[in-house]
């Protein structure tokens, strides 16, 4: 019972759409239907102010973090599977905000989310190296998606790196296979900022948003924003 309440809780707390309620309650507006229709906190940013931006990045990354502590709640401190537990709730919050099932299971990129469980998680060494990595591409480039598909890869590579020459063994399994899939997901959920990347037309940090028909960062479908 405990393994399930650590994972249903993971992913609720993950699945809490912070970039919607924000925007409700400053602006009374859907997010979803502006900007680039994404729930996170650069679109929060873009169409509220940085401000309500901040806001939203703050609370999206608490709700990583916050759910890796279940394990050290729910379960005793010599449990050898504890932090197997802590790395599936981390898991589980950053698919909640991927695929929350409030909105339908179409939700945000997860970026700030992961750092959350990441910072929580993952080596200090590698941490360090992934957020230069982000500030090092936006502060060359403005634009935020390449920032994060190159810091999602670089904490893939750090991470093996820290972990080598055997990743995969039991204590560090669960963590290993955590730093591979989670990059993966987040570049992934990247797909339509990548095609605009190839098209020349990703817009930069502080710059209005595309307004092509695929300007939609994974929105959720029409019928689910009445309300």
């Amino acid at each position: 019972m405990t393994p399930l309440l650590i994972l249903v809780g993971a992913y609720l707390a993950g699945s809490v759409p912070f970039g919607l309620i924000v925007a409700r309650l400053a602006k009374g507006i859907d997010i979803r239907e502006h900007g680039s229709k994404n729930i996170g906190a650069t679109n929060v940013t873009r169409v509220l102010g940085a401000k309500w931006g901040v806001l939203c990045f703050v609370l999206d990354v608490l709700k990583g973090a916050m759910p890796v502590l279940l394990p050290n709640v729910l379960l005793t401190a010599d449990d050898p599977n504890r932090t197997h537990w802590q790395v599936a709730a981390g898991l589980l919050a950053i698919l909640g905000h991927m695929f929350p099932i409030w909105l339908g299971f179409h939700g945000g990129k997860g970026v700030a989310t992961a750092l959350g469980v990441v910072v929580m998680l993952a080596n200090p060494i590698s941490t360090v190296i992934t957020f230069g990595m982000f500030i090092t591409c936006f502060t060359v480039t403005r634009i935020v998606s390449i920032s994060s598909i190159g810091s999602a890869a670089t904490f893939a590579v750090s991470q093996m790196c820290v972990l080598w020459p055997q990743p995969f063994r039991e204590k560090t399994w669960s963590v290993a296979a955590f730093s591979l899939a989670v990059p993966t997901l987040i570049i992934v959920k990247h797909r339509s900022n990548i095609a605009r990347l190839l098209r020349g037309k990703e817009p930069r940090f502080g710059s209005k948003p595309p307004k092509d028909k695929n300007s939609d960062e994974d929105p959720a479908p029409p019928s689910s924003h009445n309300g």
